[in-house]
């Protein structure tokens, strides 16, 4: 099986979700489902199918969990130096806007792009993967083509 890349930050923040699911979520979902079982006939309970669906969303999600994290590989971007590769931290200016933007190249499990952190599969992230500071990269978005300079890039 293909390895996972992730950062120390983003293994925790899973570890924790799947500790919550388990040890918050899983028995607290149990007992409404029971509660829901004691109000009486189930093929016309609302709060029975709506306990149920949850559950499967639960579950799915522990298992999905569990799959990733006993793949993760964890790389410590402290460690690392160069061009731009997982787990660079990339101050990029937009060439058009000349806004400024800086994300952390993460492992898409635990990429969130409000949030500045950029899945290392996404059309940027592929398109700043070996430059470094002065280059230029052109990348194709739903709104366009757009294009920006690398102006910093930091690891750790």
């Amino acid at each position: 099986m293909e390895k996972i890349p992730l950062t120390r930050q983003g293994y925790e923040k899973l570890e924790e979700e799947l500790k919550r699911l388990k040890s918050v979520d899983r028995p607290e979902i149990i007992a409404a489902i029971a509660e829901a079982r004691a109000h009486g006939d189930l093929s016309e309970n609302a709060e029975y199918h709506s306990a149920k669906e949850k559950q499967s969303f639960i579950e799915g999600r522990i298992k999905e969990l569990e799959g990733v994290l006993s793949l993760a590989e964890v790389i410590d971007p402290a460690k690392l130096s160069g061009p731009i590769k997982f787990g660079a931290t990339v101050t990029l200016v937009d060439e058009d806007s000349e806004e400024e933007r800086t994300y952390q190249i993460v492992g898409e499990y635990e990429a969130d792009i409000e949030g500045g952190t950029l899945n290392i599969r996404s059309p940027l992230a592929r398109a700043l993967i070996g430059k470094g500071v002065g280059d230029s990269v052109e990348v194709r978005t739903p709104g366009g083509e757009k294009s920006y300079e690398v102006i910093a890039v930091r690891y750790g």
